[in-house]
């Protein structure tokens, strides 16, 4: 044991005659960790780790072992099995600290762990301190009263989540409605204990997603030392804002050992650097003291979302002074922005800064199945490539964790609007008031710490609980099963968690932003999840295996979750497979697909075979798999912006991956965009023409999210597949400032000359000058159907770039680089006859070694 254990002394100033400064000391470093002798049939099963071996914190166990070889990488190949184990085993970490004369002198030593996952026990030389059971949640012990001068011993214990809590859930005739029951059987189907925790709910596994067990301090261990009064808590809230002054107030919380005067101050600095200073003296009281200073700000610079100005950002220090001395201060960048929920005759959608946004974006899931190896960078790149491909929007859906302030600041910084869920994933919450005191600490103090970010326009209470309390067919078996009584018991306590207790956190803590009891929601007003009031989930194409034109079907009020798989890129399935000689059902295939337990590349197949038809091997499944999860969303995208203003939000599912995995993402985990995410940057931009077919004809919509007019043209012409022109129709058209408009029903005998669908198409573009903004093909029969010409692509390389050249239409126009990870600058496109594009690719690769990888694939030249 002895020879693991760092003693790691801890420096702190001396104490003066005065309060000191608070100081605070990272923990982070000499931890080790073994199964907890407690768990006794663990320890004789894994007889090596039940002996300590080196541990990362923040981290977790799987990770640990991970690194020590102990375990296989459960993101390569059929490896996700052989993790299983260290979810539902006792785990003891420990480390030990010197603490000086001087330390031991301070008033208060705080143990502060801002995540332990999840059922954890922490000891102080052998006497428990802290027993804690919400990952969500930042913990604090004085362990003072423990700690001595010299060596100490720090120790956490983590109970298995499922053996914690699976003899009250077998006890229950009627367990809580879950997610989704485990592939290992390790709970019986039906009767899981992910309702029952405060823990991120896809560790217990999704349809996009592995089960893992995340077992460990989740997040940063430090050491507070102070005296007298500390400041516990430091917001700035808006208090009003118009062109002339914005009114601030920095509020501070400081928790006071005794009554005493003190000063606090706040200083902002602006965008210019510009200060404003302002100060309160206090007499502070025992306990928690409420204070706030007003800050004025003449000519405020408003902060905006992308495409509608500058992302104006100050910065705000608050300062607790005692005896003339700083003893402890906090820091906040903010930004001036209104924010308002449009809700009038069942409609949804945001207004900032008065101007009705149409949201284009995605929805966000957990970026890893382990958190602590996500870095700071890794999320703005991620929110970059968003930005990048004209999204203004992300939903940071309710299944996972709470992102950290980084991820906030990069939102602030590139303008992305975000859409904040409270982390709910869809199971059935317990009414007992014990879980709702949880989850109103968890909720301050989540909502706490990221206000004042002027990214985040929304939170909402989760996702799909109460949709699914009141739609789906296991809830309502649910209901009946336990009567009516019981039904009242669960469903008044989800409403007290969902209307109350996280609305109040909200109004409380970041009242500048609107709150929403769930997505989809009413705001209890009726039926949820329609398209006649407030956000939609619509899943009957995809989930329901409906045809992709079902998107065309109605115009929703918000559509915040909609999707449709592709495949992850060739590298990414080589890296995790270890071959490319796969079939779409090889083993390896179905366990990193996680829809319908591994079923989900058949459901692939039925939309390829019903649209484009049968693959030829397996790198054309791949290709065609993407192709038609670029043009389904591209479909319903285009339809949601073209219903504005009764639609004013298009939010695909999902965003990234937390493994290498076949899913609904548009970024697969290596980073490797899908065909989608370059279509997203042509379906989101700011000018756009939509081209629907229907009844033998084209309807031509117009839609631009600029706050000006723009003059304008439109055509769509009609092409034989020789290229020959058969028809076309024009016009000019003003864009009137955040619409869109129909400019067009154009009948096919105008365009068509009486061509066979299946031997004819049309091309739809919106001009802005002689500049083509937006351009569409119109397919007048499923692509199946048409013979596709060969496109005489022709190829030239220098350097890094190649220049790509159509002989005949090229329809979506794919570099494949096979095994070679490379991300070109554009992918999925169109070329006219005799059109060429350049691009870069980027890649770690030689450009010997890409021009050799290249295979271009197209729907009229497959191979």
């Amino acid at each position: 044991m002895r020879g693991w254990m760092l003693a790691l002394p801890l420096l702190l100033a001396s104490t003066a005659a005065v309060a000191a400064p608070k100081s605070v000391v990272s923990l982070n470093e000499g931890w080790t960790v073994r199964i907890d002798p407690a768990d006794a049939a663990a320890a004789k099963a894994h007889p090596r780790e039940a002996k300590w071996l080196p541990a990362r914190v923040p981290g977790t166990v799987q990770q640990d072992l991970i690194a020590a070889r102990r375990v296989p990488d459960p993101f390569k190949g059929l490896n996700e099995a052989a993790i299983q184990w260290v979810g539902r085993t006792g785990w003891q970490y420990v480390r030990t600290l010197e603490v000086s004369a001087d330390m031991a002198a301070r008033d208060h030593l705080d143990l502060v762990f801002e995540g332990l996952d999840t059922f954890a026990t922490v000891s102080v030389n052998g006497q428990a301190v802290l027993k804690a059971d919400n990952a969500h949640r930042t913990w604090r012990v004085d362990a003072k009263p423990w700690l001595k001068p010299g060596r100490n011993t720090i120790t956490i214990r983590f109970a298995p989540p499922i053996a914690t809590l699976q003899p009250r859930v077998l006890a229950e005739a009627n367990p809580l409605p879950g997610e989704y029951d485990s592939f290992f059987g390790d709970e019986p189907k039906g009767k899981q204990t992910s309702p029952y925790i405060r823990k991120a709910k896809y560790h217990y596994g999704w349809d996009w997603g592995p089960r893992i067990l995340n077992v460990g301090p989740s997040g940063p261990v430090k050491l507070e030392a102070w005296d007298d009064a500390r400041v516990a808590q430091f917001r700035v809230n808006q208090i009003a804002l118009n062109d002339a002054e914005a009114r601030l107030a920095a509020d501070f919380e400081v928790v006071a050992d005794t009554a005493g005067p003190a000063t606090v101050r706040a200083s902002l600095t602006g965008p210019n650097g510009a200060a404003v200073n302002a100060e309160q003296v206090v007499t502070l009281a025992p306990g928690t003291n409420r204070i706030s200073v007003p800050l004025i700000i003449a000519n405020p610079q408003r902060w905006q979302p992308v495409g509608y100005g500058a992302q104006a950002l100050y910065r705000v220090t608050g300062t607790l002074v005692e005896n003339g001395q700083a003893s402890d201060s906090a820091q906040r960048r903010i930004g001036l922005r209104t924010v308002e929920l449009i809700r009038k005759d069942g409609s949804f959608g945001f207004k900032v800064n008065g101007t009705p946004i149409f949201a284009k974006g995605a929805n966000l899931i957990p970026f890893d199945s382990f958190p602590s190896r996500v870095t700071a960078e890794g999320m703005r790149r991620m929110l970059a490539d968003a930005k990048a491909v004209n999204m203004n929007m992300i939903r940071i859906w309710g299944g996972g964790y709470y992102l950290p302030d980084a991820f906030f600041d990069a939102a602030d910084e590139l303008g992305l609007m975000i859409w904040s869920d409270f982390m709910f994933g869809g199971s059935v919450t317990p009414p007992d008031k014990e879980f709702r005191e949880s989850v109103r600490i968890e909720a301050e103090e989540q909502v706490a710490r990221v206000s004042g970010h002027p990214s985040i326009v929304l939170w909402a209470g989760g996702n799909e609980v109460l949709a699914g309390w009141e739609n789906w067919s296991d809830r309502k078996a649910f209901k009946k099963r336990v009567g009516p009584d019981e039904q009242e018991r669960i469903g008044a306590g989800m409403a007290v968690l969902f209307d109350r207790v996280l609305r109040q956190a909200v109004r409380d803590f970041d009242p500048g932003v609107p709150y929403w009891p769930g997505s989809p929601s009413t705001d209890y007003e009726g039926p949820v999840d329609t398209d006649a009031d407030g956000d939609r989930h619509f899943w009957d194409v995809w989930s329901g295996s409906k045809p992709v034109e079902r998107y065309l079907d109605s115009c929703p009020r918000f559509m915040s979750e909609y999707g449709f798989q592709g495949t992850p890129d060739l590298s990414t399935i080589k890296d995790f497979a270890g071959t490319l000689d796969l079939t779409f059902d090889s083993p390896v295939m179905k366990a990193h697909q996680k829809f319908l337990a591994g079923e989900g590349n058949a459901r692939l197949m039925h939309y390829i075979r019903e649209r484009l038809g049968e693959p030829k091997n397996f790198a054309d499944f791949a290709y065609l798999a993407q192709v038609n999860q670029a043009q389904a969303i591209t479909m319903a995208a285009l339809h949601h912006r073209a219903c504005r203003p009764v639609t004013m939000g298009s939010l695909y599912w999902q965003l990234n991956d937390v493994w290498p995995v076949v899913s609904w993402s548009s970024i697969d985990y290596n980073g490797q965009w899908k065909l989608l995410h370059h279509e997203a940057k042509r379906f989101f931009a700011p000018q756009a023409i939509v081209a629907e077919r229907k009844d033998a004809a084209t309807r031509i919509a117009l839609v631009s999210d600029a706050t000006t007019p723009i003059a304008a043209r439109w055509r769509v012409r009609g092409f034989g597949l020789d290229g020959r022109m058969l028809g076309e129709r024009t016009g000019d058209a003003t864009l009137a400032p955040l619409s869109a408009a129909e400019a067009a029903v154009v009948p096919d005998a105008d365009l068509f000359a009486g061509a066979a669908p299946e031997a004819s198409y049309g091309v739809a573009e919106l001009l802005v000058g002689d500049q083509v903004v937006s351009r569409r093909i119109v397919e007048r029969v499923q692509p199946k159907a048409i013979a596709w010409p060969d496109p005489g692509l022709s190829v030239r390389w220098q350097g890094r770039e190649v220049t790509i050249t159509a002989t005949n239409l090229a329809r979506a126009v794919m570099l494949d680089f096979g095994a070679v990870a490379a991300q070109p600058s554009d992918d999925g496109f169109d070329l006219l006859p005799g059109e060429s594009r350049t691009l870069t690719v980027a890649s770690d690769a030689s450009p010997a070694t890409l021009k050799k990888a290249l295979t271009l694939r197209t729907l009229g030249n497959r191979k």
